[in-house]
């Protein structure tokens, strides 16, 4: 078949599927005899990602496949056609989120420690409901707690490939500075004593909550990622015959994750 052909029935089923293709999902919609070689699929890719060079949509790979999104630059001018506003996330969710995806697999105790105020129920109920962490296995100490890791639609909502692409910690460090305005420590500590919520390490989760919120209402940007969470090793983690089961779409991501955990002994 000819490129030509190839890159029109491509096209038609990227746009026509509700989630991304992958390469064998696309080599799938030909009959045996007609399935043209994994070669000449990846060009015909190539080929429609260089016709979207000047377009205002753009073909991208994700961690689940092929898509076609609108580009970052016109973004503006079509979000207009959704009367749903986006969604925006508490501080607190994102450093949670962070250390998630920078540190998993993760217990909810080392987010804990690591960001100095308790976890809210609710934050983690919104990360799994968004389908970006979910349980992944239990640490081997008393009371087994759940471990925790991002999914592919992590990935593929922020256009990323594998968990190699997240921006290095040292590229993340000085982002406040590059923008003075996001100076959350400081809105925090005018909030909290509006509020009349104690702004140190032992204040309350409800009184975290109530912080946070206050931030995102008075802020209309984006927070700033998390700070580099310390590097100290973390117990072995075991995945128990109860755990969740992870989906045959989280295979290769789990497998990633699998590698960030040093086996060691528990304290």
């Amino acid at each position: 078949m000819e490129i030509h052909d190839l890159k029109r029935i491509i096209e038609a089923a990227l746009l026509a599927s509700p989630h991304p293709l992958t390469l064998p999902q696309i080599s799938g919609l030909f009959d045996e005899l007609e399935m043209p070689p994994h070669e000449d699929l990846a060009r015909a890719l190539e080929q429609l990602q260089d016709d979207c060079r000047d377009r205002g949509v753009e073909l991208v790979e994700v961690a689940s496949g092929f898509r076609y999104q609108v580009r970052q630059d016109v973004h503006a001018f079509i979000s207009r056609l959704w009367s749903e506003r986006p969604s925006r996330y508490s501080r607190a969710l994102l450093e949670t989120l962070s250390l998630i995806a920078y540190r998993q697999p993760i217990t909810r105790a080392e987010i804990e420690q690591i960001r100095g105020v308790a976890v809210s129920t609710n934050i983690v109920r919104t990360l799994e409901e968004r389908e970006w962490a979910r349980v992944v296995g239990y640490r081997d100490l008393p009371g087994k707690p759940a471990l925790f890791g991002t999914t592919k639609q992590f990935l593929d909502y922020f256009n990323l490939k594998s968990l190699d692409e997240l921006p290095a910690l040292s590229e993340l460090r000085d982002f406040e500075e590059c923008d003075p305005q996001l100076d959350f420590d400081a809105d925090r500590g005018v909030i909290a004593a509006a509020v009349g919520m104690p702004d140190d390490e032992e204040a309350a989760e409800d009184g975290e909550d109530r912080i946070d919120a206050t931030v995102d209402a008075a802020h209309s940007a984006n927070v700033a990622p998390a700070h580099e969470p310390p590097t100290d090793p973390v117990p072995h983690a075991v995945v128990e015959d109860d755990a969740p089961s992870p989906s045959s779409s989280d295979a290769e991501h789990d497998a990633a994750v699998a590698e960030k955990d040093t086996p060691e002994s528990a304290a």
